[in-house]
Formats: C-alpha cells, sequence, structure tokens
C-alpha cells in the first residue's frame, strides 16, 4: 500500500505542527506521521523566550539563532491566533534573574558581560531592585533584568498548530514511521507501522530523538541525545502575583518559575523547572527531582510554599552533542528540523522560517548555517587533516 502527499511531516509536536501549517497554508497536501501527537516535549515545556538569558559561553551560533527567532515570535504568534482562533499565550512580561548566594552571584556577573560583548540587553540589579519588580523575591544576593525575554505558552501554541495545520487541510496519522525511503539518492517517502509507503515531495523530519534512527535509514548522520527534564504546575491565588518570569541561579543551580494569565476562576498557572538528566524518555516523575525544584524555587519565592501541586510532567528534550538544532535541507526532497533541546518553543519561528524557504526554493536564514547536519563529520575531517 502506498499514500501520496506534496508534504510529509515525521513528528506532530511544535515544529513538526509548524511544518504542516505552513506547507498546508500553500494549498499542499500534508500528512502528518506520529503515533501520539502533542505528547513530546513542547507538553512539559515552560515557554520561556529567553534569548538573552540563554547565551552562554562557548555557544554564539545558538545565541544568535534564539535572538533570530525572538525578533519573530510577535508576527508569528499574530498569524498563527488568526488562522486558528486561540491564543497563544505571548506576553511581554521581561525576565527577573536572581543570584542566592554570592557565589551565584559572581557567576551571574560574568553571563552579564558575556552578554554585554554580544549586545544583548541586560543589567545587573539589586536586591531591592529585584523585590521592586516582584515583591514576592525572598533573601537573595542580587540579580540581573532582561526586559527583551519575554514568554509564550506552549501547550496553547501547540493546540493552535495542531487546530491551524488541519484547519488549512493537513491530516495527521497516528502511527509512527519505522524507516524513510530513498530513491536515486532523493529522500521520497517513508514506510509508517501499518506498513504502508507514505510518499511525498518533501519530507520533514521533526521527531525527536527518534529523528536520529530514521535519519540514519537513508545515510544521514545527525546524532541526538534524550535531555530528561521535569516541569512542575501549580496553581496559585491572585496573591502570587509574579509577573516577569523568574529565573534563579541557587548555589549553581538552575531554576525557573512561569507564571501564567489568571484564569476564569482567578488561578494563575506556575512552571516550576527544570530538571535535566541525560537519560531515556521514562516518563518517571522522581522523588528527588520534584524535591530539588521545590528546594530551589521556594529559596527565591518562598510564597511557592503556598501553591497547589497540581501535575509533574516528565519529557526529554532532543539535544544535539553541540546544542546546536539541525536546520538542513542539502539532501534532495528531505528538510531536516529537530533537535532543538531546551529552546525549542523559542526557535519554532525560526524553523518556521526555514520551512517557509524549503518550500518556497529560496535560501534559507542566514543564522541556520550552523544547524547542518554534517557539522560533525565535517568537523571531524577538519581534525583529522
Amino acid at each position: 500500500m502506498s499514500k501520496h502527499s506534496d508534504v510529509l511531516v515525521i513528528g506532530a509536536g511544535i515544529i513538526g505542527l509548524t511544518a504542516a501549517w505552513r506547507a498546508a497554508l500553500r494549498g499542499l497536501s500534508v500528512t502528518v506521521l506520529d503515533p501520539t501527537p502533542r505528547d513530546g516535549a513542547s507538553m512539559a515545556a515552560a515557554g520561556m523566550l529567553a534569548a538573552v538569558c540563554e547565551a552562554d559561553f562557548g555557544e554564539p551560533e545558538l545565541a544568535a539563532m534564539n535572538v533570530d527567532s525572538a525578533a519573530r515570535w510577535p508576527g508569528f504568534a499574530a498569524q498563527l491566533e488568526s488562522a486558528s482562533g486561540v491564543d497563544v499565550g505571548l506576553r511581554r512580561t521581561g525576565t527577573l534573574t536572581l543570584a542566592f548566594d554570592p557565589d551565584d552571584l559572581a557567576e551571574t556577573r560574568r553571563l552579564i558581560d558575556l552578554q554585554h560583548r554580544w549586545g544583548l540587553v541586560s543589567e545587573e540589579i539589586s536586591t531591592a531592585q529585584a523585590r521592586r519588580i516582584s515583591p514576592l523575591v525572598g533573601r537573595v544576593a542580587g540579580g540581573a533584568w532582561m526586559p527583551d525575554d519575554h514568554q509564550v505558552d506552549p501547550r496553547a501554541t501547540t493546540r493552535a498548530l495542531d487546530a491551524a495545520a488541519r484547519a488549512a487541510g493537513a491530516v495527521v496519522v497516528e502511527r509512527r514511521a519505522v524507516r524513510l525511503t530513498s530513491a536515486s539518492g532523493r529522500v521520497v517517502g517513508a514506510v509508517d507501522a501499518a506498513g504502508v509507503e507514505q510518499t511525498a515531495d518533501l519530507v520533514v523530519v521533526a521527531a525527536g530523538v527518534s529523528s536520529t534512527g530514521l535519519l540514519a535509514t537513508a545515510g544521514i548522520h545527525a546524532p541526538l541525545r534524550p535531555v530528561k527534564g521535569i516541569t512542575l504546575r501549580l496553581a496559585a491565588e491572585p496573591w502570587f502575583d509574579v509577573e516577569p518570569v523568574v529565573r534563579a541561579r541557587v548555589q549553581g543551580r538552575a531554576v525557573y518559575a512561569v507564571t501564567r494569565v489568571a484564569d476564569e476562576s482567578g488561578f494563575r498557572e506556575v512552571v516550576i523547572g527544570a530538571s535535566s538528566d541525560e537519560k531515556p524518555d521514562d516518563r518517571r516523575v522522581e522523588a528527588g527531582s520534584v524535591f530539588a525544584l521545590l528546594r530551589d524555587a521556594r529559596a527565591v519565592l518562598p510564597g511557592i510554599d503556598e501553591l497547589d501541586l497540581r501535575e509533574a510532567s516528565p519529557r526529554v528534550r532532543p539535544s544535539a552533542p553541540d546544542n546546536l538544532p539541525y536546520l538542513d535541507a542539502s539532501v534532495d526532497g528531505l528538510l531536516v528540523a529537530t533537535g532543538h533541546g531546551r529552546n525549542g518553543i523559542l526557535l519554532t519561528p525560526l524553523t518556521g522560517a526555514v520551512v517557509d524557504a524549503t518550500l518556497d526554493e529560496t535560501d534559507l536564514p542566514d543564522v541556520v548555517a550552523p544547524a547542518m547536519t554534517n557539522r560533525h563529520t565535517r568537523t571531524l575531517t577538519e581534525e583529522v587533516s
């Protein structure tokens, strides 16, 4: 059996659904393969659009991609909300970064210096200034303010993408892709778990950690490692009015709290995260991880003690060895869009622009040049020579 579509997308997370929507908007026939749509890393993500906060030593290319994509978010959100009728929760809140002790503050200052050298906007603030931004801040040594780092609701965004893609004609098939199929050096489709050969003019691989095995069936080396994270979702009464995103360093450990807009009952969702362990997607919620997240979050926001714990969400993030995503259309008939790691939500609009360029047969955005799948092989070759 076989079925042909103009575009076959493998993976129905936020990246795959973005690809499906962009293709369907052009009137192309689109099939999406995923055994459990909308149940991957996006379900656990907090939705921090933190291009400045995420800037880290040794990752200038990733920082450039993050900054580019953050600038695309307002236009992307407006178009998606218009197409789907779903509010994606984009809020310009800024980000408050807190340092628990003097050592944490010293590291925060190192990062601020790096951010300034890269032309990013951040400023060191005192504890008193932090409390003026958010009165619920506890005993900390100081912090920083990043006015350009905001937030979006990943679950709402994924729902919106699913609705927009389906409304434009995309068909979601709840089956796993087993292998890619090729002919004359061109990727021409995939075989799904039911044995159906899904052929297409363009195949988009956005299958998270599973992408590595799929791409290997077409001779493409794109290693990904599963980085498991757990986020907690709590419900807060109106008094918990922490408006900006709060990120913190507590004795060298990273933690964050993202507060959503209040719902009809007056409660606000607060997302706390995220643990980070290199292990498979076992969907287990380890007690130690929950304890560590709450311990560090309450150290900087003591009011968290009073909130209701509603959900713990374990998922893995697909991460490449160098933490860059794979955004590559160099193989005929194939677009690789995976490996976004901890920046999947932030990088969604830039990935959408890569899909647009591929479909329109124009050049990919210059900023994604380092995201080719052959970068690891090229590096090894250069080292040998």
